[in-house]
């Protein structure tokens, strides 16, 4: 399939930035806030409300990266939306992100060898 390894490429890079900045802001800020209330005022509430803000913005290219391999893999509805809300949880991106890249690599290679896929 042509562009596959590209669409693969997109998918995993905001995966892993979607999921990094998720799990920073659920493990630390998270915490920060409800436990210790540090998080109330000066550089602390700042960086919360920017590692939120960007969370939100990088989920959106996230999305438009898993909806373009998704759609690539000819995935059911129920599978592409489990592999989008995996940008909403904490760790998930990453076992989304193994998921979905075996599934291509086994695309790729039944395409190589004419066979039909297993994944």
């Amino acid at each position: 399939m042509k562009g596959l390894s590209g669409a693969l490429l997109r998918f995993r890079v905001m995966a892993w930035v979607t999921g990094v900045l998720l799990v920073i802001m659920s493990v630390i800020f998270l915490p920060l806030k409800y436990g210790f209330g540090l998080t109330e005022s000066g550089i602390l509430a700042t960086l919360y409300a920017i590692g939120w803000q960007a969370h939100g913005w990088l989920y959106i290219l996230y999305v438009a990266a898993g909806l373009d391999v998704c759609f690539r893999l000819r995935y059911s509805v129920i599978r592409t939306v489990g592999i989008l809300l995996a940008g909403t949880i904490p760790f998930a991106s990453f076992f989304a992100d193994h998921y979905v890249t075996r599934s291509v690599h086994a695309r790729l290679a039944a395409d190589a060898t004419g066979a039909a896929p297993t994944a």
